[in-house]
């Protein structure tokens, strides 16, 4: 919103695992006027009852809702990219399997690519490079320093 100016019209892509902070997103995107694009590799979707819930916001408040496994399917259009860790604590056993699994969602420029022309990118931190490459963390379009900052005053 402080970017923007406003959220109501954007198009949020989560591109990554259908994690707790995904659900966040999930549960309040729609009531925000924001659509919502989400790619995750098959066996790492949203849980069914958040994405239940989801979809009826998205019909009650008139945004769009995508689920995919695509991630350039997802980030077509998107003002913002949005990823997280692929592998959250207590889930380290499964780190191998998950970064094998997630091979392909990396977001990269050539993922912005299919993005509008005004994206921006979060990240709740810390990030891992298998995430997001250093091209896009760093760039001008990246506004997870902003984002950490104002998680402080929450």
């Amino acid at each position: 919103q402080e970017h923007y100016g406003g959220l109501k019209g954007l198009t949020v892509t989560w591109i990554g695992d259908g994690n707790n902070v995904l659900h966040s997103i999930m549960t309040s995107a729609a009531k925000l006027g924001m659509h919502l694009h989400i790619a995750t590799p098959k066996g790492f979707e949203p849980d069914l009852r958040i994405t239940k819930i989801t979809e009826q916001y998205s019909k009650e408040y008139g945004t769009k809702l995508l689920l995919t496994t695509d991630p350039l399917e997802a980030a077509d259009g998107a003002n913002v990219l949005v990823t997280d860790t692929w592998v959250s604590m207590g889930q380290e056993e499964e780190k191998e399997r998950r970064l094998k699994a997630f091979q392909g969602y990396q977001i990269t420029m050539q993922t912005a690519i299919c993005a509008a022309s005004d994206w921006t990118f979060l990240h709740c931190l810390p990030r891992k490079p298998e995430e997001v490459n250093d091209e896009v963390f760093y760039s001008p379009r990246s506004l997870v320093f902003q984002e950490a900052e104002n998680r402080k005053w929450t």
